[in-house]
């Protein structure tokens, strides 16, 4: 299994420090709040604001993610319990 990530794809992403990016479900760079939480009782999120269309394919069994350069990469999930 491989520790290193996998370079997904490269993208022109200049990322802000005080933002989070995600992959989406439906496989493009999403943005938002650090924390993402703008009211307790009853408690709302804020909605991912997508900020590049790239319609990535996820495949099973790979985490996705925007590395610090903000090129999109994918490291494979370690089973926690193997199957016997």
């Amino acid at each position: 299994m491989s520790t290193k990530p996998e370079l997904v794809q490269k993208t022109k992403l200049k990322k802000d420090k005080n933002k989070l990016y995600i992959v989406d479900k439906d496989g493009d760079i999403a943005e938002t709040g650090v924390c993402g939480i703008t009211q307790l009782n009853p408690t709302k999120y804020v909605n991912p604001k997508k900020i590049e269309i790239l319609n990535i394919i996820k495949e099973k069994g790979y985490l996705y993610f925007v590395g610090k350069d903000g090129d999109v990469y994918r490291n494979q999930i370690k089973e926690k319990y193997p199957k016997v």
